[in-house]
């Protein structure tokens, strides 16, 4: 079995995945949405902030355990 990775603008996706599900042969579609590098800067900055909100004391720290269980 092979795979393949194609990017489709959004205003051809539902378009796309309508007909790709109406193949018989193929056994499974899985989706995902493709970051920006813009998006993932964001994220990073963001989480560079709760860092240094936590280390000035601004803000709590979630004890690990927690973290994990919500995983």
């Amino acid at each position: 079995m092979k795979q393949i990775t194609i990017y489709i603008p959004d205003n051809k996706f539902p378009f796309f995945m309508e007909l790709i599900k109406s193949l018989k042969f193929i056994k499974r579609v899985d989706t995902e949405e493709v970051s920006s590098k813009e998006e993932i800067l964001k994220g990073l900055q963001e989480a560079v902030e709760e860092v240094n909100q936590i280390k000035a004391g601004k803000k709590k720290a979630q004890p690990l355990t927690e973290f994990l269980n919500e995983l």
